[in-house]
Parts: structure tokens; C-alpha cells; sequence
């Protein structure tokens, strides 16, 4: 799988990427692997030193490792400001695509349930009680499939984030009965053993369009396709 974030729009100011899966964000103390931040350095240099941030260059927001699609990176001080008010005003509207376990009854919702940090743990839980913080995501439903031997069911969902909390899409999803394919953190333990008989190639969720004003007023719209291989898994598993 090619691991290198391709530039789907760029100007004096920004550049919107499209982040494949298994690529990480910035750097980890542990790891050694290729990250969105040395590919920027790489890429373009001048961005070293441009944020609040020296491990992420430019970056406003992030995306897991196992979440691909669209990211915003600033090219300069004054631009990075401007979009991390767009952030934090949420006036930059997300939206994701993700494919669910089970038959999602209700065509489009809101799920507005505040999580927090469970604790001894890295996992997120509307059940937690420790730093919790308010979280909405709307959903709407798009297509619902099933599995080619008919024994699973699964809803493709087209996902937008109120507030931007870690894992707020993995966690939501969770919560109300229908994790997201391939996540190994929020599914169950069948969930995560069906997937890997089914071949699941990873988490299925991907930031697919945003949408915004940039600096000089115009209004843009950047989406980014489903990658071949969540497209393939769809084609040939599902019906």
C-alpha cells in the first residue's frame, strides 16, 4: 500500500492533503516510522517552525493512523491562526464517510453524548468519568448493504463532527450499537473476529470533503474519494 499523502489542493497559503491509512500524523517517542510530519519537511521545508508545535508542522487538526483523507496545512504563521480559528468557531465543515456494523434504523441524527478517558486506559467512553468533554456528531445514512453470504448486515453512514474530539466518530459510533469496520479499539471482540474473516483491509472511516472560506473570501470545496481498497472490499464482499 503506497503510504505517501498526495497534495489535492494547494495555494500561497494551504495545503489540503489526502492522508492514506497507516500513515501516522507526527512523530511517536517509540517509533521510528514515516509520518504526514516528515513527508512536510520533506516536502516543503519552509513549513518547519510554522504552528505551536514543532512535531506537527502547519497542522491545525490531525486524523488517526488507520483514518485516511482529507488534512489542512498551513503554509505560514498568519494562515495557521486563521484556519485554527475556523477549527475552534467549527466554521470548517467535516465530513466523513464510514461503514458500520448493523442495519442504522434511523436514516439521519444527531448524537450529542459527552465522553471522556477511561480510566488506566487510552480508550475513550461516553461511560467514562474522567476529563470529559461535550461531543455531537451528525450522521446520515447513504446505503445499506449486507455481507455476500447475507449473515451480517452494515450501513455506510456519510459522518459530520459538531467538536473534535479524539476518536469522536469511533467512540459515537460505538455508542449507539454500530462500531466502525476494523476498529480494534470500540469493537467487540466479534466484531473485530467477523472482520478479519471477512478481510476487512482496515478502519473504514475517511475524511472525505471540507469546506471553508479561506483567507481571501473564497469559499472552497475539497473532497477526496473513498481509497481502492475499502472501494474493493465494498465490491467484493458486500451486496
Amino acid at each position: 500500500m503506497n503510504k505517501v499523502p498526495c497534495i489535492v489542493y494547494e495555494n500561497n497559503d494551504v495545503i489540503v492533503i489526502n492522508k492514506p491509512s497507516g500513515l501516522l500524523v507526527h512523530p511517536h517517542k517509540l517509533s521510528h516510522e514515516p509520518t504526514v510530519t516528515s513527508w512536510i519537511l520533506e516536502q516543503f521545508p519552509y513549513i518547519e517552525g510554522v504552528g505551536e508545535n514543532k512535531h506537527r508542522p502547519g497542522m491545525v487538526h490531525r486524523l488517526d493512523k488507520e483514518t485516511s483523507g482529507l488534512m489542512v496545512i498551513a503554509k505560514n504563521q498568519e494562515t495557521f491562526f486563521f484556519l485554527k480559528n475556523l477549527f475552534q468557531t467549527r466554521a470548517i465543515k467535516k465530513t466523513y464517510s464510514a461503514l458500520v456494523w448493523g442495519h442504522v434504523a434511523s436514516r439521519e441524527g444527531i448524537i450529542d453524548k459527552p465522553f471522556g478517558i477511561l480510566s488506566g486506559t487510552l480508550k475513550r467512553s461516553v461511560r467514562a468519568t474522567k476529563m470529559i468533554k461535550d461531543a455531537v456528531t451528525h450522521y446520515r445514512v447513504v446505503h445499506y448493504y449486507k455481507s455476500t453470504d447475507s449473515r451480517e448486515e452494515f450501513t455506510l453512514l456519510h459522518v459530520s463532527p459538531k467538536t473534535g474530539r479524539t476518536h469522536q466518530i469511533r467512540v459515537h459510533c460505538a455508542s449507539i450499537g454500530h462500531p466502525i469496520l476494523g476498529d480494534i479499539l470500540y469493537g467487540s471482540k466479534k466484531h473485530i473476529d467477523v472482520g478479519k474473516k471477512l478481510g476487512v483491509p482496515h478502519l473504514f472511516l475517511h475524511a472525505e470533503s471540507l469546506e471553508f472560506t479561506l483567507k481571501n473570501g473564497e469559499r472552497v470545496h475539497i473532497s477526496a474519494d473513498m481509497p481502492e481498497e475499502l472501494k474493493k472490499f465494498i465490491d467484493e464482499k458486500l451486496h
